[in-house]
């Protein structure tokens, strides 16, 4: 019966110096909501959700099918020192499979992310762009790889810095430790900043 089928969302508190709440879909690596309360990210993630399947689907990837919009919180960090929160799920490395099907993802987000970025020309803020490198870099160094050089404009060191996160994250391969939550935080991320790109041109 429709509503009756519980999922599990990941809530990490403390992002943007505290004013932003993250709420993670535990069955999609990378589908999150970001907002300024609890309520309102948990709130909106079954309409998130529908959005990620259908960007899926028309990338050529299979998504699965969800029944009811049960989604409830069930794991809550915070944002500490500056290192993004993990939840006891990261800890389960993917299978191979997996692995490979959610690095396609994150090639698909960086894509989405590109396109925006190409769209928004000099208009890109860079202060969101080095938010993402920063991130990307961290999660490098995480992975347990070096730290790449960066040169060039905000944009190319973007590029530099999620290509440096890529190659880090095939060297750690399905059972690298931290690579499901790498993962995670690295399309939520793009994904997000592409948003934030696409309301900053509407």
């Amino acid at each position: 019966m429709a509503g009756t089928m519980p999922h599990a969302i990941f809530v990490e508190t403390g992002l943007d110096d505290g004013a932003t709440v993250a709420a993670y879909a535990a069955e999609l690596p990378g589908c999150a909501v970001f907002g300024p309360t609890d309520a309102e990210a948990t709130n909106e993630m079954p309409r998130r959700v529908a959005h990620f399947v259908d960007w899926l689907r028309a990338g050529g990837e299979e998504a699965p099918t969800f029944v009811g919009d049960n989604w409830y919180e069930v794991e809550r960090a915070a944002v500490a020192n500056g290192n993004r929160a993990g939840f006891s799920l990261d800890d389960l490395p993917p299978g191979e499979d997996e692995f490979r099907r959610y690095l396609r993802w994150l090639e698909l987000a960086r894509e989405l992310l590109a396109d925006r970025l190409d769209a928004a020309g000099d208009d890109g803020p860079s202060a969101m762009l080095e938010r993402i490198e920063r991130q990307d870099l961290a999660l490098v160094a995480q992975l347990g790889a070096g730290p790449p050089e960066l040169s060039g404009g905000s944009v190319d060191r973007l590029y530099q810095a999620r290509d440096a996160l890529t190659a880090a994250l095939e060297g750690a391969g399905a059972v690298g430790d931290g690579v499901r939550r790498a993962i995670r935080l690295a399309i939520a991320d793009d994904l997000r900043l592409a948003d934030e790109l696409r309301g900053a041109a509407s």
